[in-house]
């Protein structure tokens, strides 16, 4: 049997702690399943997220006059963010675009990254210093790291933005790369 003092005092702060570390992680998770445009995904987590949620608020009304439960719930929240965010950057959900702008010939670099079995487009245009190249590709995000390190290792200095693509139509994809089919999990291609 534990003593009411450590009930009190460890028990429950652990008990707020973890359950707002977990509704919170699954928050974080909730907003981008939201951003991507998985509903049925979001929907679920929004309902388990507010049964834990529901679980330690009630712990805390009981235990009004502790600071440790206090202190147990603030800790959870910002540790389930933290973790929230790492979950998402494991699953690497989704689609980036990347932008790549070079001031030189870029040849290299689209033939770097079809070799790589990413689609490329590349044009010429002009910027504020004169001409430039610009470059698109649609990648998932699992992928971003490898062809980011591919174009920073041909042209260090090209300016790149990355941003994430909610929906991608029917396209052109190199036929070859199972990287490039984009599933639709019950979901039609806008």
């Amino acid at each position: 049997m534990t003593s009411p003092e450590i009930s009190a005092w460890i028990l429950t702060p652990l008990l707020i702690f973890t359950a707002r570390l977990v509704d919170v992680g699954l928050g974080t998770v909730r907003i981008i399943m939201l951003a991507r445009g998985r509903k049925l995904i979001a929907s679920g987590l929004g309902f388990i997220e507010v049964l834990i949620w529901l679980v330690a608020i009630r712990q805390i009304f009981h235990h009004l006059d502790n600071v440790a439960a206090f202190f147990a719930y603030a800790a959870g929240f910002a540790a389930g963010t933290a973790v929230g965010m790492l979950i998402e950057e494991k699953l690497a959900l989704g689609l980036v675009s990347i932008r790549i702008i070079t001031d030189e010939d870029a040849r290299d670099l689209t033939s770097k990254l079809a070799a790589a079995e990413f689609g490329v487009t590349s044009f010429a245009a002009e910027g504020v210093a004169g001409r430039v190249r610009l470059h698109f590709t649609i990648v998932r995000r699992k992928d971003l790291r490898r062809a980011l390190e591919i174009v920073r290792e041909r042209h260090p200095e090209a300016f790149i933005s990355v941003s994430d693509v909610r929906t991608v139509s029917e396209g052109f994809f190199p036929e070859t790369s199972p990287r490039l089919r984009f599933p639709s999990f019950g979901r039609k291609a806008k």
